[in-house]
């Protein structure tokens, strides 16, 4: 079986599947019995149209499923004729799909894992392995997320930017499991950006793409590399090139957005042949583009270390005031202008304190190194 073209066709499906009446849940549940019906007949007789055979096999399904479960309550059940053989209509419910399941009334884990289930077409194993937790666990989820948005009206029940935040949060968690989150989240995004040719959802595109590209250059035996140190050579040319293009032609359009704002500073990072020669001036400005859209503590942070490239770690510094010292990732900034600044002691403590809040294990030794390596140039001997 075409996997790929599977998991483009499962929302589609569904979509036809709730406009003939179905509720969502019974909905996604025929199309994963339909689902395992391909799996058993198509390697043999493969059928001449893909969607209309799911649609024609997951309709009988939830016929049958509801046929059955009136039998058990024992209520008289009526079914209305099934719908005349024919060509499938052509109208594509992705969109509405990813709308509703990012639907306001859920928290964003439940949106997450129902977006990659129902959109996404994984099983609710691979998204399981993906978030490491049991699949029981991750099965609940989203039988409760389903049940949330039972009865949800046929249009887009959230804003556009609810639907990229979860697209954001899959591309976050990158690699695990047997799924890539972050190529599926790229994949997704697409879909969403050619249905839509909303300037925002190819900013988000554009931002994945190029941070993306930089991901073989991330890591190296476990350890955290950061950016400065980065092998540039690694980074994928290809990606930062498609994500600067969508970048341009969305910026072209005048409506800016703060995905589109981050996705620049991306850019400029991709384009400077090394942290020395990054154009941070011009990172500072859109660091105070996207201030002015969000407000957002984590964006002043990122600001300061900007300024501290530009204008000097004192500068830097200065921009820290007033920014809550329990924010994550302050500590870890204030060490790194503190030794730019030459207060070696002070930014080896801070370091070492916020390697000790740090959520993850890389994260947590790359700070552990960079107070041990700070505390061996306080202990060198001056020069002469």
């Amino acid at each position: 079986m075409n996997e790929a073209l599977v998991r483009e066709l499962v929302p589609a499906v569904i979509g036809i599947l709730v406009r003939r009446g179905a509720e969502f849940a019974a909905a996604e549940d025929a199309v994963q019995e339909a689902l395992i019906r391909a799996l058993e007949t198509w390697p043999g007789d493969p059928p001449r149209d893909a969607k209309a055979w799911l649609v024609a096999v997951a309709w009988r399904k939830f016929i049958d499923a509801t046929r059955a479960e009136t039998s058990r309550r024992g209520r008289e059940f009526t079914v209305d004729a099934e719908p005349e053989a024919g060509p499938v209509p052509a109208t594509d419910d992705t969109l509405w799909l990813y709308f509703l399941c990012a639907h306001p009334s859920l928290s964003p884990a439940s949106a997450v894992a129902l977006t990659l289930r129902a959109v996404g077409g994984l099983t609710t194993k691979q998204i399981a392995t993906a978030y490491l937790v049991p699949e029981s666990t991750m099965a609940q989820r989203i039988s409760r997320a389903k049940k949330r948005i039972a009865g949800a009206p046929l249009d887009r029940p959230s804003d556009p930017a609810t639907v990229l935040r979860v697209l954001y949060l899959v591309f976050n968690e990158g690699y695990s499991g047997d799924v890539d989150l972050a190529a599926e989240a790229i994949r997704l995004t697409r879909q969403l950006a050619a249905a839509t040719g909303e300037p925002e959802v190819s900013g988000l595109l554009a931002l994945m793409l190029l941070h993306h590209a930089r991901r073989a250059s991330r890591t190296e035996g476990g350890r955290l590399i950061p950016l400065a140190e980065q092998d540039r050579y690694r980074w994928d040319t290809s990606l930062v090139a498609e994500g600067v293009a969508i970048l341009q032609a969305a910026l072209a359009r005048d409506r800016l957005g703060e995905y589109q704002a981050q996705a620049a500073i991306a850019a400029l990072h991709a384009d400077a042949p090394s942290t020395a020669e990054t154009d941070w001036i011009q990172i500072v400005e859109w660091y105070d583009e996207l201030l002015a859209l969000t407000e957002s503590p984590v964006v002043r942070l990122n600001r300061a270390v900007a300024v501290g490239e530009a204008d000097g770690p004192r500068a830097g510094l200065a921009a820290l005031t007033g920014l809550d010292p329990d924010l994550p990732r302050h500590t870890a900034v204030r060490a790194y202008l503190l030794e730019r600044a030459g207060e070696l002691e002070q930014a080896a403590t801070l370091y070492a304190e916020a390697a000790h809040a740090a959520t993850t294990v890389p994260e947590r030794d790359h700070l552990t190194r960079e107070s041990a390596r700070v505390r061996r140039k306080t202990a060198r001997p001056p020069p002469g």
